[in-house]
């Protein structure tokens, strides 16, 4: 009997009985193995949705960047590009817009426009000296501000940061400079022009002020340090005057910047049309047309060697416009007449593998042979650039095809948010069963230890029982 009771208490105590179960670890161990699966499965699901998102975002970018260089292509107009350079850069320089004609002029810069500076009488006491106070009234040309000068805040430091700090200052700087004699307050305007003069009154105060006034007499309060004055161009034989040194109402679509005033010589302007900007532009249209063509192949071709396909592999999205770009892009645009009427006739050819090089040389000839043809091909009513920007309008659009596979697949993100939260919950009510069922295991095993416990106790007061009787 002993031996039997023996035996039966190392199997209860083998189990762990109590304190002996490690009833959180089973618990975590068990929670996570019903997790497991379903957890692995929305993780497919949300790097699969990721995976998609980035290739969408691809796909719009390749297709964003095509459409921004067909731009500069899309309309007649940006064909007609000018250029102007001046033979002195130092004496003027210039650009043109498409309202510009070709031409040659000669351009004589007379003088160029500055703004008026006045420089005040000298006042002994510096910046620290007491001026006086009241109100000073500045113009310059047609506008006009007030300057409050107060007692105790009213000396030539005073007014100057008084003038400086206006709220409604027009354009008028005030600074002071300093001699043997004391400083002096000078007042320089911010608009050039022989209108824009600088006029001074005060008023009120103390009367003080008045030697700060200017009524356009020289030599009584300011000495003109520097004149307003226009600036005076000479282009082929007309006289222009500008209160500006930026001249963009002399010729038709040039501009002129006035650099320095060389008087009695005509600096020549050449006015042409820019051909290298255009051939730049289709250059960047080609360029644009092979780098979506990358993204495409690597969205959606399978690669062989690491046995592995793109995000969008047989995705019709990608397949149809892979199929309508290279078409619009490609294809011959009717009803040109006589003018070129592919890519291939302006020097745009095909490579075997699809995409497109330009020969500038046979770009530039088409170009000086008929430009507006060109342009035709290009910006037409059915012209390249024309139906291509149709095309991706639709595609890029808030309504399409693109727009509502971003809506599907933020739709299924969500979804998945959701799956996420319910699997949490539903795990939280998991834990709390299983912890509920091994509590009462540990409790039910608690007891049958301390039933084993007396058992073995009993049956070893029997065994010293029988062990005594045998004695006696």
């Amino acid at each position: 009997m002993a031996t039997n009771s023996t035996t039966g208490t190392g199997l209860i105590q083998s189990l762990g009985v109590g304190s002996g179960l490690n009833i959180q670890s089973l618990v975590t161990q068990l929670v996570g193995a019903d997790r497991a699966p379903i957890e692995a499965r929305i993780t497919r699901q949300s790097q699969g949705i990721a995976t998609q998102l980035s290739a969408m975002g691809a796909l719009k970018g390749a297709l964003s960047a095509f459409q921004s260089a067909l731009a500069p292509l899309a309309t007649t107009a940006k064909f007609q590009v000018m250029a102007a350079s001046s033979a002195d850069e130092t004496v003027f320089t210039a650009s043109a817009a498409s309202g510009a004609v070709a031409g040659s002029y000669g351009i004589e810069v007379r003088q160029l426009a500055q703004p008026e500076q006045l420089l005040s009488k000298v006042f002994a006491g510096g910046a620290k000296g007491v001026v006086g106070s009241g109100t000073l009234h500045i113009t310059l040309g047609s506008a006009g501000f007030d300057v409050a000068i107060a007692a105790g805040a009213n000396t030539l430091g005073d007014v100057r940061d008084a003038i400086n700090g206006a709220a409604s200052n027009a354009g008028v700087h005030a600074t002071l400079v300093y001699g043997v004699g004391g400083a002096q307050l000078v007042l320089t305007s911010a608009q050039t022009g022989a209108a824009n003069t600088i006029r001074v009154s005060a008023s009120g105060g103390d009367g003080g002020l008045a030697p700060l006034a200017y009524d356009g007499t020289a030599g009584v309060n300011y000495t003109e340090a520097q004149r307003p004055q226009d600036a005076i161009a000479v282009i082929s034989g007309v006289e222009h005057h500008s209160a500006s040194n930026v001249l963009d109402q002399a010729i038709d679509g040039v501009t002129l910047n006035l650099k320095a005033a060389k008087p009695g010589t005509a600096v020549n302007l050449a006015v042409s049309d820019d051909q290298a900007a255009v051939i730049d532009n289709v250059q960047k249209l080609v360029a644009a047309f092979n780098t979506m063509r990358g993204q495409f192949h690597a969205l959606g071709d399978y690669n062989a060697a690491t046995k592995k396909g793109g995000p969008l592999l047989g995705d019709w999205l990608l397949n149809g416009a892979q199929f309508q770009l290279t078409r619009g892009m490609t294809d011959r645009v009717t009803g040109l007449g006589n003018g070129p009427s592919s890519l291939a006739a302006v020097g745009i050819t095909t490579a075997a593998d699809g995409s497109l090089s330009v020969d500038s040389g046979k770009l530039q000839a088409a170009l000086k042979a008929d430009s507006g043809s060109v342009a035709s091909l290009f910006s037409g009513d059915n012209g390249i650039a024309r139906r291509l920007g149709k095309a991706l309008d639709g595609m890029l659009s808030t309504t399409g095809a693109i727009a509502a596979r971003d809506a599907n697949l933020a739709t299924a993100q969500k979804d998945v948010t959701a799956q996420t939260t319910r699997l949490n919950a539903q795990m939280a009510l998991v834990q709390q069963r299983y912890l509920t069922q091994f509590n009462a295991l540990d409790a039910l095993m608690s007891q049958l230890q301390s039933t084993s416990n007396y058992l073995t106790q009993q049956l070893g007061s029997i065994a010293k029982i029988g062990n005594g009787s045998g004695n006696g």
